[in-house]
C-alpha cells in the first residue's frame, strides 16, 4: 500500500505540473506563478476535508500562494515510511508535514526550527507537555494541531434496553455487557452484532490500545522515564491475555487487522455495542446519515486490575521541512492552520481535540462537544508513549511492542512468552 500510495501521490503533483525530481531529489518550479505549498495531511475522518477547507481559506488571503493538500495512509507505521523516503531523499516535494505526537524525537534533524520564525509567542497558548514534547535539543520542531487520548464509546439506548443503567467501569463489566448485548441483538436478527470493536492490526495503533490494557493492569509503561525496561511482568502478560480472549468471544475475529477506520464504520452502521476509538469519531457519529446519531455516548475507558483506566495519549502536529525551498512561507501556513481559530473549527466540525487551552472553555466548543468539558482530565492525564526515553529509535521499540502483541491477539504465543521477548528485543534496540 505505501508504494502506492507513494506513486499515487507523486503522479498527482506531475500532472499539476508544481514540480520535477532532480537526481538529489530537490524541488524545482517548472512554471513561474504563485509560491507553491504542499501539505502531507491524513485522511482519517474528516482530517482531510478539514485540512483543504483550511488550505482554501488561507489561500484567499494569499493570492500569491497555491497550497496542495496530499493523502497519506491511514496506518500511522506507513504515513511515517513515506516521509522518510521524502527525508532520506532530501526532498523538497513536501512542505509541511502532519507529524504523530511520538515523532518529533526520532525526525527532529528534518524539521525546522519554529522559534526562529516567531512560534515561541504563542506556544504558551498550548498544553505544556504537548509544547515540551515538541522540544527537541531547544528547538521547536512542530507546533501542536489536535491531541487525543482513547475513549469508550457505548450505545446508550441498549444500554437502557438491556437493564444496564451504568457504562461499565471495568473490563470485566464491558465483557459482560458485551456478551448479553450482542446475544439479545443476534437474537433479534442482527447476526452482524459485535459486543467491541477496537484496533488490533499490527500498527501503531495496537500500541496505543496495548498500552492502555496494560497500564490499566498496572503493568507499566513498557519502558518508564528513567529509561528502566518494565514491560516483562505477569500484570503486562494478564492484560494481553484479557484482549486476547475478546477475539472471535466480544470481538470479530477479523479485529486483528482493524484500524480506526474499521471500528468506526462497524460500530456507526450499529454493529457494535462498544467501542473504542479516539475523539474524531463522535461528530462522525452523530452525523444525520449516520445509522447511531444520538444513540450513544463516552466515557473514560474501564479500569483493570490497577483500579483506574488509562488512555493513551495521542495527536498530531504540524512541522515545517528543512528542504523546503519557502520556508518562511511554510511556516506562515503552518502557523495559521495551527491557530486559535482555526483549531476552534475543527473542534466544531470535527470533535478533533483543541491543543490551545482557552478552547476548553470556549461556550461555542462546548456546546458541539459537551465532553471536551466533562472528560478534560482524560486528555490532559493520558499515558504517553515511550517515544522520549527511546528517541531516535522509538518506531522500532513500538514496532517490537505492537508485533508481539498481535502475536498475542492471533494465537501465535501467550502473554508471558510475549512481554518476555519484548523486553528482550527493546534491550538490544536501547541499549
Amino acid at each position: 500500500m505505501r508504494t502506492t500510495k507513494v506513486l499515487a501521490l507523486c503522479l498527482v503533483l506531475l500532472l499539476a505540473g508544481t514540480f520535477s525530481i532532480t537526481a538529489g531529489g530537490q524541488q524545482e518550479a517548472e512554471e513561474a506563478g504563485p509560491i507553491t505549498l504542499t501539505v502531507a495531511a491524513g485522511a482519517v475522518g474528516q482530517e482531510l476535508v478539514l485540512a483543504k477547507e483550511a488550505a482554501t481559506a488561507y489561500m484567499s488571503m494569499n493570492p500569491d500562494v497555491e497550497v496542495i493538500v496530499l493523502e497519506t495512509p491511514d496506518l500511522t507505521t506507513d504515513r511515517l515510511g513515506l516521509y522518510l523516503q521524502y527525508f532520506e531523499a532530501q526532498s523538497g516535494v513536501v512542505d509541511i508535514y502532519q507529524i504523530d505526537v511520538i515523532w518529533p524525537g526520532d525526525i527532529a534533524e528534518h524539521l525546522v526550527d519554529l522559534n526562529q520564525y516567531g512560534a515561541a509567542s504563542v506556544a504558551a497558548d498550548h498544553f505544556p507537555a504537548i509544547i515540551e514534547n515538541n522540544t527537541v535539543d531547544g528547538k521547536l520542531v512542530a507546533m501542536p494541531w489536535f491531541t487525543d487520548a482513547g475513549l469508550l464509546y457505548y450505545r446508550a439506548d441498549l444500554m437502557e434496553k438491556y437493564g444496564f443503567s451504568e457504562p461499565p467501569a471495568t473490563w470485566d463489566d464491558l465483557e459482560m455487557i458485551a456478551e448479553k448485548v450482542q446475544a439479545g441483538e443476534r437474537a433479534a436478527g442482527n447476526q452482524d452484532f459485535w459486543g467491541f470493536v477496537w484496533q488490533g492490526n499490527s500498527y501503531e495503533g495496537l500500541t496505543c490500545d496495548a498500552l492502555e490494557w496494560v497500564v490499566s493492569m498496572g503493568g507499566g509503561n513498557i519502558v518508564e522515564p528513567d529509561g528502566e525496561i518494565t514491560i516483562n511482568n505477569p500484570k503486562a502478560a494478564k492484560a494481553l491475555d484479557m484482549a486476547a480472549g475478546w477475539v472471535g468471544t466480544i470481538s470479530p475475529e477479523g479485529v486483528t487487522g482493524f484500524g480506526e477506520e474499521d471500528a468506526r464504520n462497524m460500530f456507526q452502521a450499529g454493529n457494535a455495542m462498544f467501542m473504542r476509538n479516539w475523539p474524531y469519531a463522535y461528530s462522525l457519529g452523530n452525523a444525520p446519515d449516520s445509522a447511531i446519531s444520538g444513540k450513544f455516548d463516552v466515557v473514560p475507558l474501564p479500569a483493570g486490575d490497577s483500579g483506574r483506566g488509562a488512555a493513551a495519549l495521542g495527536g498530531w502536529q504540524l512541522a515545517a521541512s528543512k528542504y523546503s525551498e519557502n520556508v518562511e512561507e511554510a511556516v506562515d501556513l503552518l502557523m495559521y492552520m495551527t491557530s486559535y481559530e482555526e483549531q476552534k473549527r475543527r473542534a466544531i466540525v470535527g470533535s478533533y481535540n483543541p491543543t490551545i487551552k482557552g478552547l476548553y472553555s470556549d461556550a461555542e466548543v462546548l456546546e458541539a462537544t459537551p465532553f471536551f468539558g466533562s472528560l478534560y482530565d482524560v486528555f490532559v492525564n493520558a499515558a504517553a508513549r515511550p517515544s522520549t526515553v527511546t528517541a531516535p529509535n522509538y518506531a522500532e521499540a513500538s514496532k517490537i511492542f505492537f508485533s508481539n502483541a498481535h502475536d498475542v491477539l492471533t494465537g501465535k504465543q501467550s502473554g508471558a512468552v510475549a512481554v518476555r521477548n519484548m523486553a528482550l528485543d527493546i534491550e538490544d534496540l536501547i541499549k
